[in-house]
């Protein structure tokens, strides 16, 4: 142990497990997340076998991980643009406005750990609890985004009413901060369609499944991302493209 109290052995473990989650990211682009394991972690980054199973004994082991460290990522993309956002004095308009270019962007940079949370499941995998609270991470900056606009007054009245009971589970209450009077009662289950809207939005734009039809696909995300906050009766403002 060095002087500052911490073991040269945690160290070194931790600059390995470092090491291996680097070389994995990796592989989820050049093999996609099927093609990961202990073997071709070990092969790619000049380890052996025993060195990557010591950190990561099974491949599910070295998912969770990366769907971890993914998750957490991201969603602290969008925490510092919506921080940055706040201390500019900006409307809830424009903070959400912030926040999902912030994920864009990390998307983008990250394809292979976008693909990972947000394409198709991996076979055979089935993500621990452990995952649920980074998860939860990337909702609850949109919830307080829509909370701050309630509360500021920026949100329109809805006109169209939840049809039949209620449709929410108590968790998705609580991430929220209970359920909001009438006339926006609803606003919960219209902040979950804004936040699937989204990721279907980075789906379609990271996948290139817009590419062919949409002249700038910048613009057309602002845009999309305006007309999807039309649904929780919020006006974000976009410019021209490119803005």
């Amino acid at each position: 142990m060095d002087v500052s109290g911490t073991s040269t052995t945690d160290e070194n473990s931790g600059t390995t497990e470092a090491a291996l989650k680097s070389t994995a990211r990796q592989l989820l682009v050049d093999l996609g997340a099927g093609g990961l394991s202990p073997d071709a972690v070990a092969r790619a980054g000049g380890f052996t076998v025993g060195e990557v199973e010591a950190v990561f004994p099974h491949r599910d082991d070295l998912l969770t991980a990366l769907v971890i460290d993914a998750y957490n990522a991201s969603a602290a993309a969008m925490e510092l643009a919506d921080e940055a956002a706040r201390e500019a004095g900006a409307t809830a308009a424009a903070r959400l406005l912030a926040v999902t270019r912030a994920l864009r962007e990390w998307s983008f940079a990250n394809t292979g750990e976008f693909t990972l949370i947000y394409g198709s499941p991996v076979p055979g995998y089935h993500a621990p609890q452990d995952t649920v609270p980074p998860a939860a991470r990337t909702p609850a900056v949109l919830a307080g985004i829509v909370r701050s606009a309630l509360e500021a007054g920026e949100l329109a009245p809805p006109r169209r009413e939840v049809p039949g009971p209620p449709l929410l589970l108590p968790e998705a209450v609580q991430v929220f901060g209970g359920t909001p009077p009438a006339p926006f009662s609803d606003v919960i289950e219209r902040g979950i369609v804004l936040w699937s809207s989204l990721i279907g939005l980075l789906v379609f734009q990271v996948f290139s499944r817009t590419h062919d039809s949409v002249r700038d696909e910048s613009a057309f995300f602002d845009y999309a991302v305006a007309v999807a906050a039309e649904g929780i009766g919020l006006t974000v403002p976009v410019g021209g493209a490119g803005d």
